[in-house]
């Protein structure tokens, strides 16, 4: 008897709690009353707290919706408690258009649906039968998951917020497990996906399954229920999320002008399975649809977990073969994880030459094994220096990243500090003009200087620099010599009765027979110089050089190097050149070009629709390039002063899309896959600028 009134009390008290939680979701369904406003907002501004460290905030007050290919935003605290937020990368992604950069050029399809998934929940199958591309394509496979670890905020959550964002301290001792492993057996990643089956949904309890169940029919209510019990982590729609690569054809790891670039990428989900495969005829291919791939996953800041596209199918392929990004570290040193960060950044955008102006008269950072008095005379400082080994590291890194490393020594001009020894160790003046005053008459810029084109010793000590640059940076068939602003007045000092042009012509074919000497006797198919006046000559072998033209669009000098039969990589200034538009950085003469170049005017200019080239005057351009001259940056500029405008570049050379309206406008469409794009560069730590007001960002279409 006793028993049973027990256990009538019980139901009792249950009966009662059950009416009073009832009555507490129908009071919540009629929308939010002002004190609960006043708590939900003061919950999502303290949310923040968790992720302060992260560069994007979260957006609790917001929601959005996809009305007519765009999104709109409405506010989410005045909405009615049953409907969900969605933030806005996860309506971006799934509201019109294919929203990855640079734009697929042959065929792209995607779903609308998206899917949830968490990083442990990735496993990669790799079918090819060259080791060294299996080898190579692992090691890009740990970046990208290290990309996708920040995506995931996995590596800026304290303890304090485990609860509440879902378990991120098991997701990211799986993700360090799977790393370690796989460095410690790279050729296989069976062992990875042990652990990971030991693991891998486990957190999918009876409780959970009940809410993902209530989530379905009431959102509100399952929200209160999972925030009164825990806030244990959702089960995702994904649970194996497997990426087939395959590369069957070209089996080298060394980039030039007849790579294979490109690349098929397809995804489908299937009973709880999601499949990409992807194939391509060679690893640069493969790594391109690694960063389509992750271009095509983001995070849910409402539900904590990555999400993709249900269904994709991607062709694509480059328009251009050279696609490149030009530092100069001679006027301000850079590090080598600056010079990394750029490298990552050219990666997302695929552009895949790094062209690295590594010295110049203002300072010589190279450490030469042959001759190290170049830098220790040259250098900034004995820590602003590059060593052989940290050559090696940034060119290994970059090829991770399907991107050739192009090291410059320029010469003859731009040669003057670190050049002044010769006479010590008996080798004579190697540099001539150095430090010389007043500088305008001798140089382009202080300090001047300009190799001796009579010495010898000048010749063999470039010889041993290319020979170095070439065992660090691996075989090409591409190499860059400067070449430019040679200063005939200079050298008309010592040499009044020689032909001076001709004495140019001269230096350039000896440095080139040296670079030939240097690279086992083997004469790289593109050797590039800078335009200039000399450059029209036609001394030069066309059938040897290429040429970078960097002046103006409409110079005559473009139509002429065309018309003499050279190959060109267009570089102009009044496009291309991110140093523009900050003004005199000294007090005479003409210091800085102006205005800045927006990356509207980099995306927007296309010099062989303007010269209006025929087909076999198009054939002679091999690409472009963005130049980033550092007079006026150093590092703590450096990410702002390339990003996003550089990866506007990425899009022209990939894609190289028609101007189907004005050939000066950008359509909104290019804004809105921009703007996602700069905010995801911002996401993966790269400090890019941005191209318009936040409002702009979060109000897509409202202000173009």
């Amino acid at each position: 008897m006793a028993l049973a009134v027990s256990l009538r009390k019980a139901l009792l008290m249950l009966l009662t709690a059950m009416i009073f939680v009832l009555m507490v979701l129908y009071w919540n369904q009629g929308g939010i009353k002002p004190q609960s406003y006043i708590n939900t907002y003061e919950k999502s501004v303290g949310s923040r707290e968790a992720l302060s460290e992260f560069p994007i905030p979260v957006e609790k007050i917001w929601t959005y919706k996809c009305e007519g290919d765009k999104c709109v935003r409405y506010h989410y605290l005045t909405l009615a408690k049953g409907e969900k937020r969605v933030p806005f990368m996860s309506c971006s992604m799934t509201c019109g258009d294919i929203n990855i950069w640079p734009h697929p050029t042959i065929k792209s399809g995607v779903s609308s649906k998206s899917l949830t998934f968490s990083m442990e929940d990735i496993e990669l199958r790799l079918d090819t039968p060259y080791p060294q591309v299996e080898s190579q394509f692992r090691q890009s496979f740990e970046l990208f998951l290290k990309d996708l670890r920040r995506i995931q905020r996995l590596d800026f959550r304290d303890a304090s917020s485990e609860g509440v964002m879902g378990g991120a301290a098991e997701t990211a001792a799986v993700g360090a497990g799977s790393s370690a492993a796989t460095a410690s057996n790279p050729g296989h990643v069976d062992d990875v996906h042990d652990i990971k089956k030991h693991v891998q949904r486990r957190y999918v309890d009876a409780g959970q399954t009940e809410s993902h169940r209530l989530r379905s029919e009431n959102v509100g209510a399952a929200s209160i229920l999972a925030n009164a019990f825990g806030g244990s982590r959702k089960r995702c729609d994904i649970e194996t999320f497997t990426i087939n690569v395959s590369v069957h054809k070209f089996s080298d790891l060394h980039l030039n002008f007849d790579t294979d670039e490109s690349y098929r990428l397809t995804g489908t989900f299937e009973n709880g399975h999601y499949f990409v495969q992807i194939s391509a005829n060679s690893f640069f291919g493969a790594r391109h649809a690694l960063s389509t791939l992750e271009q095509l996953i983001w995070f849910d800041d409402e539900d904590n977990l990555l999400r993709t596209l249900s269904k994709v199918i991607i062709i694509d392929a480059p328009k251009f073969r050279y696609r490149g990004l030009m530092l100069d570290t001679s006027r301000h040193f850079f590090s080598v994880e600056a010079i990394k960060r750029t490298i990552a950044g050219m990666s997302h955008a695929k552009l895949n030459r790094f062209h690295w102006h590594i010295t110049d008269s203002q300072s010589f950072p190279y450490v030469s094994k042959h001759y190290p008095e170049l830098a220790a005379h040259g250098a900034y400082s004995e820590r602003e220096t590059y060593t052989d080994a940290d050559v090696r590291d940034i060119v290994g890194y970059a090829k991770l990243h399907g991107i050739q490393v192009i090291p410059e020594i320029d010469a003859p001009a731009h040669a003057g500090n670190g050049w002044d020894w010769g006479p010590k160790r008996g080798m004579g003046e190697l540099s001539l003009c150095i430090n010389q005053q007043p500088w305008s008459f001798y140089c382009g810029e202080p300090p001047c200087g300009q190799l001796n084109p009579k010495n010898n010793h000048t010749y063999l000590i470039l010889q041993r620099l290319y020979e170095e640059l070439l065992n660090s940076t691996g075989p090409t068939d591409y190499f860059h010599l400067g070449g430019d602003e040679v200063n005939l007045e200079c050298w008309a000092q010592y040499f009044n009765d020689t032909d001076l042009r001709g004495l140019w012509c001269d230096f350039m074919m000896n440095a080139m027979a040296r670079l030939k000497i240097a690279n086992n006797n083997v004469e790289p198919k593109y050797v590039t110089v800078w335009s200039s006046g000399l450059t029209n000559t036609r001394c030069l072998p066309k059938s040897q050089f290429a040429v970078q033209v960097w002046g103006g669009s409409t110079w005559q000098e473009n139509y002429d190097l065309l018309d003499n039969g050279f190959n060109v990589i267009f570089s102009h200034v009044d496009a291309w050149y991110l140093d523009c538009g900050f003004g005199n950085w000294r007090a005479t003469g003409d210091a800085a070009c102006s205005p800045y170049r927006t990356w509207q005017n980099v995306y927007k200019h296309r010099p062989w629709e303007r010269m209006r080239l025929d087909k076999t005057r198009r054939k002679q351009v091999l690409g472009g390039e963005v130049c980033l001259w550092t007079e006026q940056v150093d590092e703590e500029q450096l990410d702002n002063r390339l990003w996003p405008r550089a990866s506007a570049l990425g899009e022209r050379l990939w894609a190289d899309p028609d101007d189907v309206s004005d050939m000066d406008t950008v359509p909104q469409e290019v804004f809105k896959r921009m703007s996602v794009f700069r905010t995801r560069l911002v996401e993966l730590g790269l400090k890019a600028e941005p191209i318009f007001p936040k409002y702009c960002a979060q109000n897509p279409g409202e202000c173009i």
